[in-house]
């Protein structure tokens, strides 16, 4: 296979890596602000902890491999137990150790790979079903994105300065 060729096969992988380093840079500005002593914090009874929202946010980078070298997820046939960190510098390294993950399956993905068909189910019932490009897409880089947000409503309530994330922030000032 020529490098061209090569070069065409994993375009869409590309575009994901160049898309998943920058949310991982982001994230990780966020991440590094969180104080161990403000995990327990949560701004709602019903809300998440803020480590345990930022833990989700960091292991949601690592979804990327089962994402796209497994056929599902069967949460049936899987004992989960959270990630969580004693110290700030275990979730920034939680987090780059996904995001190194992440980079590595995508950078050997084949572009075929993101039409096949994956599924998110508990046994017998299926929660959806749909192309691993629509995986990424939604379940791992929205939802990254989704709570991405919500960490920066705690960063804000708790007084930290919250990062520039695709534009100043009213902590940090002009582009």
């Amino acid at each position: 296979m020529s490098n061209t060729a090569a070069a065409s096969s994993n375009n869409i992988a590309s575009a994901f890596i160049a898309e998943l380093q920058h949310e991982a840079e982001t994230t990780r500005k966020c991440l590094e602000r969180i104080p161990a002593e403000k995990f327990d914090w949560k701004p709602h009874e019903k809300s998440m902890t803020f480590g345990a929202l930022a833990s989700h946010i960091a292991e949601m980078f690592g979804w990327t491999p089962a994402a796209l070298t497994q056929t599902e997820l069967d949460f049936a046939k899987m004992d989960y137990t959270p990630f969580q960190p004693a110290t700030t510098e275990d979730l920034v390294e939680f987090l780059d150790k996904n995001v190194a993950e992440a980079i590595d399956t995508l950078r050997n993905t084949p572009d075929e790979v993101f039409m096949e068909q994956w599924s998110m189910r508990n046994g017998e019932t299926v929660y959806f079903t749909m192309p691993k490009i629509a995986v990424m897409r939604s379940v791992v880089t929205n939802h990254i994105i989704h709570h991405r947000g919500q960490l920066s409503v705690y960063l804000r309530l708790n007084d930290i300065a919250v990062p520039q994330i695709y534009g100043p922030s009213a902590d940090e000032g002009q582009m």
